[in-house]
């Protein structure tokens, strides 16, 4: 059995936008006939490969073509590049990529710029918590992933990062209007901010200060930049990383609640494929990580 590189593209490409329209219209064919090209290939593995749902999503058979689509791609741009193609001569290759919220809004776009600089490369990236970004890497969707989890997944490696380290922050006047007298009793009853409903960091500080975390109320801001905003705008306090309280800190607009702050450990995880243009991107976010994170 053999898995045109074709179809397998044209599937990697259907998954990534979501429609058979928008696809055929990134490839510069019809709708049919990229409807033809799943047909054809799932006639040729005996099994399905696309849920036509909307946005399509792709079954487990699905997931490993995809995965080898994007190998292949790689390969390819890494062959082209030994054999010195011109950057014009070739179109730039997409990278997918996992990622946390903070650390897309602090640190992580930097060593990408540096790459996008040097290489003939785009950057799809997706965000989500660090304990599920692994989730992607899994699934075939994302070659590299920053994670939480230090076990490297299947068929990939890891490297460490380093650690975010979260501290309890809040305005001066919210202190004043919500945590006067016995701090602990004020905890139960002051407002918060969780970036959504899986943030879990704020229950973690409240628990070392003996608070039941189950009885604040909450404000949910699902964007890393927003939701600091939000702390020093004094909607609620929340544990921020020093990338994003530092300044504010330093002015008197933010001021620490105490308490032991709050460390993420971070790793990065990315396919075992050897390939030049995977291990500069892993040496680049990975010294980065190093230089800017606290040591794990």
């Amino acid at each position: 059995m053999r898995i045109p590189f074709e179809l397998a593209e044209t599937l990697a490409v259907v998954v990534d936008e979501g429609t058979l329209d928008a696809a055929a219209r990134r490839l510069h064919v019809t709708p049919s006939a990229v409807s033809q090209r799943i047909k054809t290939l799932e006639e040729q593995l005996g099994r399905l490969v696309l849920v036509r749902s909307k946005p399509v999503r792709p079954t487990e058979a699905g997931m490993s073509v995809i995965r080898l689509a994007r190998q292949l791609a790689l390969l390819e741009h890494d062959a082209l590049a030994e054999l010195g193609a011109d950057d014009g001569e070739t179109a730039l290759t997409s990278v997918p990529l996992a990622v946390n919220a903070d650390s897309l809004a602090t640190w992580f776009l930097e060593p990408l710029a540096r790459l996008g600089e040097r290489h003939p490369v785009v950057f799809d990236l997706h965000r989500d918590d660090q304990d599920f970004t692994a989730g992607l890497l899994e699934s075939g969707t994302v070659m590299g992933a920053v994670t939480s989890r230090a076990a490297p997944v299947a068929g990939c490696r890891a490297s460490v990062l380093g650690a975010m380290r979260y501290e309890a922050v809040a305005t001066p006047s919210y202190v004043e209007r919500w945590l006067g007298g016995d701090r602990r009793a004020a905890l139960a009853d002051a407002p918060l901010v969780d970036l959504d409903r899986r943030d879990d960091l704020q229950n973690e500080w409240l628990a070392q200060q003996g608070v039941d975390p189950a009885h604040p109320p909450r404000h949910y801001v699902p964007a890393s930049n927003d939701f600091a905003t939000s702390v020093r705008l004094g909607l609620g306090w929340a544990m921020l990383p020093r990338f994003q309280s530092h300044d504010a800190l330093h002015r008197g607009e933010l001021v620490l609640l105490g308490g032991a702050p709050v460390d993420v450990a971070l790793h990065w995880q990315q396919w075992n494929l050897r390939s030049p243009l995977l291990d500069a991107i892993a040496e680049t976010i990975v010294a980065e990580g190093r230089r800017v994170l606290t040591p794990a």
